[in-house]
């Protein structure tokens, strides 16, 4: 009796409407908050390239790249960046300062922890 029970409810219109009712639900607390793009700015070159954008609810993300040793065997992209964002519960500033390059991304911020000197 359990099997046809669970067979039923694994029926296509039950399982519909189970995807239906989550995709909703998920819609529901994903709900758009109305942001507004205040600042949008980008400017790209064959070697150089930066972009700025902030939204009203106080993000902001800022970057300039440069491609070092262009043609070469150790060409590569060098950027130095921020972005900042408002915990929208607490109200607190949060940035992270990186430079990203042939050793990797390196973030900084206050709030990130540091690593022990060896």
């Amino acid at each position: 009796m359990e099997h046809q029970t669970v067979s039923n409810f694994l029926s296509s219109s039950n399982m519909k409407f189970l995807f239906v009712f989550v995709a909703l639900f998920a819609m529901a607390l994903a709900r758009p908050n109305d942001v507004v793009v205040l600042k949008s700015d980008s400017d790209v070159g064959p070697d150089t390239w930066s972009s700025d954008v902030e939204t009203s609810d106080g993000t902001s993300i800022s970057q300039k790249g440069v491609l070092k040793n262009a043609g070469t065997e150790h060409e590569a992209a060098v950027v130095h960046g921020s972005f900042s964002w408002v915990d929208e519960k607490t109200g607190e500033k949060f940035t992270i300062n990186y430079v990203a390059d042939e050793n990797g991304y390196q973030p900084v911020g206050a709030h990130l922890p540091v690593a022990p000197v060896a």
